[in-house]
């Protein structure tokens, strides 16, 4: 597993989420940028890659099997001890834009299943999104 295959799987995590409700907005769009350029887990990544990976997941998404590969992807690229990393990112794609549609429950129940993640954890995890999200 490379750096840049690390990144690249959550890259095309994020796109995935954001496009999940196939409505990509400026919100989600502005939140996947700021996480690439604050979080420690992607240190390292250049950023001038952004777009291609971006651009690269919108191929495989219109693929037969499209989400499949995606979660393949992570799932194979991915350490088990950053899952829970992947569902974090994710959740917050989903917040971005304050309203998390039935589309991207599902996304977030398949991540959820697919990365054998528990339920409390993931729980945990959706309230701080929605902490950091509220407004007033």
């Amino acid at each position: 597993m490379s750096d840049r295959s690390v990144h690249q799987a959550l890259v095309h995590v994020m796109v995935t989420m954001s496009a999940a409700d196939r409505t990509m907005t400026d919100h989600e769009l502005a939140k996947i940028g700021n996480i690439v350029n604050s979080l420690p887990i992607f240190g390292g990544y250049d950023q001038d890659n952004l777009m291609d990976d971006a651009k690269e997941c919108s191929a495989i998404l219109q693929g037969s099997n499209g989400l499949g590969d995606v979660i393949s992807n992570v799932l194979d690229n991915v350490p088990e001890a950053l899952h829970e990393t992947v569902y974090a990112l994710a959740v917050e794609v989903a917040a971005a834009d304050l309203n998390v549609e039935q589309e991207e429950l599902r996304l977030l129940q398949l991540l959820r299943d697919s990365l054998n993640l528990d339920r409390l954890s993931c729980a945990a995890i959706e309230r701080g999104a929605r902490a950091r999200h509220r407004t007033l």
